[in-house]
């Protein structure tokens, strides 16, 4: 296990948000907390496999209370999952097997051979060859377990705590999915006081613009496919003299070449010599202005790529944010030139 040096992007839960499955009748709910917890309880409805939960306060005890509690299935389930070609790794060492019914002696002979055993007992319990569990509550923990994978699927780690009533796949990834769907409308977590990727000075060897029309004041957050920027917005911006006086607004289309400023750190990124490019506008499409951005307000630009870039042209999709509401979102398309 390698500790990585990349910074973690976190989705702070700041309502409650709920979702259910009715095919599966799985229930998902989450809340805020200051940290990430989980709390996954189970019913099969089963005469050998009780309702149970498990529960996770601290992700930092994952390793030593979670990762250990291995996968389970019915016995009824298993040869529909070899017809498959699935379960190929699957031993009476890695994997419960829960039995609700007797099994008569010829079963027994076609499972040892299946599981590669001698012979195949069953205990009173219902699970087969009297495998021993971990825990009490091993397949509540290992469902727990399948919970934090499946949201690995997420694009950012989740600050909130998270209930989960009949957990699977199918309904994990779906409430992946959603939870993905809100964090792209959510406004990026900034701090004032944390280092940014690159401060103004940083900026200025890559952008060739300056003071009045450098609009972007730090690089918060930047990766192969998307950039955070922060623009503090000040009376002392000469455009408000004219626009409008007694009643200063920032003009839409200074937002944009803000955002265009902080995809641009993003494209010139890709090239081993920014201060010897420049970047020209393509098109900008599908702009919605939805408050206004006023003096003393801090704008957060975050865009994404739609596309990968190819042959210097970006295509993204960027929003800007002030405090938790959505001021602006617009489509840009730009293009890298070298200069002669």
């Amino acid at each position: 296990m390698q500790q990585q040096k990349a910074r973690k992007k976190f989705f702070k839960v700041n309502t409650i948000y709920k979702y259910f499955d009715e095919e599966t009748e799985s229930e998902y709910i989450l809340e805020p907390s200051n940290e990430f917890k989980l709390d996954v309880k189970i019913d099969y409805n089963s005469k050998v496999l009780n309702k149970s939960n498990a529960k996770l306060d601290n992700i930092n005890d994952f390793h030593d209370k979670i990762s250990d509690a291995r996968t389970f299935v019915f016995l009824h389930e298993i040869k529909e999952l070899i017809e498959q070609g699935l379960i190929k790794g699957g031993n009476l060492n890695n994997a419960i097997v829960f039995v609700e019914d007797k099994i008569n002696p010829k079963d027994l002979i076609k499972l040892a051979k299946i599981f590669d055993k001698k012979d195949i007992k069953v205990k009173e319990k219902g699970i087969l060859n009297n495998v021993e569990l971990r825990y009490d509550n091993e397949p509540a923990r290992h469902k727990l377990l399948d919970v934090i994978g499946d949201l690995a699927l997420c694009e950012n780690h989740i600050q909130g705590h998270l209930k989960v009533t009949k957990p699977g796949h199918k309904s994990n990834i779906a409430f992946a999915k959603k939870l993905n769907k809100i964090m792209k409308k959510e406004a990026p977590i900034y701090d004032p006081n944390q280092i940014p990727i690159k401060d103004i000075n940083q900026i200025m060897e890559m952008l060739p613009h300056r003071p009045p029309f450098l609009l972007i004041d730090k690089i918060t957050e930047l990766s192969d496919n998307h950039v955070v920027g922060v623009k503090n917005v000040t009376i002392n911006e000469e455009f408000f003299n004219g626009h409008f006086p007694g009643a200063p607004v920032m003009p839409g289309v200074l937002q944009i070449e803000a955002m265009a400023q902080a995809g641009g750190i993003l494209l010139l990124s890709t090239v081993s010599e920014p201060k010897n490019y420049l970047t020209y506008f393509m098109k900008i499409d599908k702009v919605k202005f939805k408050q206004k951005v006023l003096p003393g307000d801090t704008i957060i630009f975050k865009s994404e790529l739609i596309s990968p870039i190819r042959r210097g042209i970006c295509h993204m999709f960027g929003q800007a944010f002030v405090g938790e509401k959505l001021v602006m979102e617009a489509e840009l398309m730009a293009q890298i030139k070298k200069i002669n």
